[in-house]
């Protein structure tokens, strides 16, 4: 394999994982890269034959928030991240984290697509990213083929969205991406007759969560436990009964701020809808979880992102 020369082709790589090295096969048609801002989000789709990808230098400090995800369409992959290697068929896909050294292989012809977020938006600890990031998900449980379906119709069609219904996309995609990783979570913690009690309340919490009411006791209460145990089964997954509640209540007011209507009621309104008093306090709330304001939420504007992307291009090598 031959270094490929800098050009609008390699800026669009750049643009999705960070500064690479792309190799190809000696006198080799590299292929097309299709490249998208929406909302939140940065979407691309590579097409093209043998290649290999890795990093040229260590992250830049401006990527470190970021997660790749990867989908392959068609052909393989394989994705060398930190001391973890992993292999990807047709349908699979992994996140990958770009604070860390990582390198993609493609054997042969192939299509795949990416979408780029800040790691942030996903909302988990980062204990539990950890179990997420780098292991190959595959379409063979509810969430992982619902994911894969919506990922790849939204990159294919994404281009072709009205503007007003792009941003309630990309966080439709955002929040199927997040349970799609909390499930991942679920599936590597070890079974135990603790854990699915404490999966059954978050259940709970999260189904009643438009209860102003909802507390660590009126929890205890509704499931037949007593509010010591109830304290001492979250303790055990490194969370209190208030923080989960908290974030089931900023999950909702994340998926109102981006709807179709959000800009019909104020922040303040959407957060006394979901239990917040205070609307500094849920600002800081949010912040703290996703790492970006609700306004900057509910209206993108370009700031997510260091590097400009442009509305839609395609480019090939």
């Amino acid at each position: 394999m031959t270094p490929q020369a800098e050009g609008p082709w390699h800026q669009a790589l750049h643009s999705m994982l960070g500064v690479v090295d792309a190799a190809v096969p000696d006198g080799r048609h590299v292929g097309t890269i299709r490249t998208l801002r929406l909302g939140h989000l940065q979407l691309a789709a590579l097409e093209g034959g043998e290649l290999r990808l890795r990093r040229a230098q260590r992250p830049n400090p401006q990527n470190n928030g970021l997660l790749v995800v990867m989908l392959v369409d068609e052909g393989a992959a394989v994705v060398e991240h930190d001391d973890r290697r992993v292999f990807l068929k047709p349908g699979e896909l992994v996140f990958c984290d770009m604070a860390r050294p990582m390198s993609l292989e493609f054997p042969g012809p192939v299509r795949a697509k990416f979408v780029v977020l800040p790691r942030r938006l996903i909302g988990l600890r980062e204990d539990h990213l950890e179990r997420v990031v780098a292991t190959p998900i595959r379409p063979d449980t509810t969430m992982g083929s619902l994911v894969t379906a919506f990922l790849t119709q939204l990159v294919d069609t994404a281009a072709d969205c009205p503007t007003a219904t792009g941003v309630p996309l990309a966080s439709s995609a955002i929040d199927l991406l997040t349970l799609l990783a909390e499930e991942q979570v679920s599936l590597t913690s070890q079974a135990s007759p603790s854990l699915d009690r404490l999966l059954q309340i978050k259940r709970f919490v999260e189904q009643n969560i438009d209860d102003p009411n909802l507390t660590p006791k009126t929890v205890a209460h509704a499931n037949s436990i007593s509010v010591r145990y109830l304290h001492k089964l979250f303790q055990a997954d490194g969370e209190t009964v208030g923080q989960w509640i908290q974030r089931c209540r900023l999950q909702k007011c994340r998926g109102e701020l981006a709807g179709l209507d959000a800009t019909k009621r104020s922040i303040a309104a959407v957060a006394h809808r979901w239990g917040f008093t205070s609307a500094s306090h849920f600002s800081r709330s949010f912040r703290s979880l996703y790492g970006i304001s609700p306004a900057e939420w509910r209206d993108p504007g370009g700031k997510v992102f260091k590097e400009p992307l442009a509305e839609m291009g395609t480019v090939a090598a």
